[in-house]
């Protein structure tokens, strides 16, 4: 039996502040876990998740897009891009991020975990 399941942001399943400078909204729909990720300016990763997480670099893939705001991510190897409303991206694992400018980046993720 098929079904439609439609879930809002405005009432996630989970919500979490306790990384500075970010909230992270989980609504849980079709077996997957998609987040909404309000990011401020000054967020960085390096400063902001690893000293919880404890790695040198975010060791999660992300799959997503963004919705306002831009965001840099720089790969271990160097790769260093700005994505920025409209854009859709993919991250491998072994990078950092960082909030591009004064307004707060918007990004709804399908893949990975996040600050976990």
């Amino acid at each position: 039996m098929s079904s439609i399941e439609v879930k809002t942001f405005d009432n996630p399943d989970e919500s979490n502040t306790s990384f500075n400078n970010a909230k992270m909204d989980i609504v849980k729909i079709g077996d997957q876990r998609v987040m909404r990720l309000t990011l401020q300016p000054g967020w960085k990763w390096s400063q902001d998740i690893k000293p919880t997480v404890g790695t040198d670099s975010c060791k999660a893939k992300h799959l997503g897009v963004i919705v306002s705001g831009a965001v840099c991510a720089k790969h271990d190897d160097g790769t260093e891009l700005t994505y920025k409303a409209g854009d859709a991206y993919s991250i491998d694992p072994g990078h950092d991020g960082w909030v591009v400018g004064n307004e707060p980046a918007v990004v709804y993720e399908f893949h990975g975990k996040w600050g976990e």
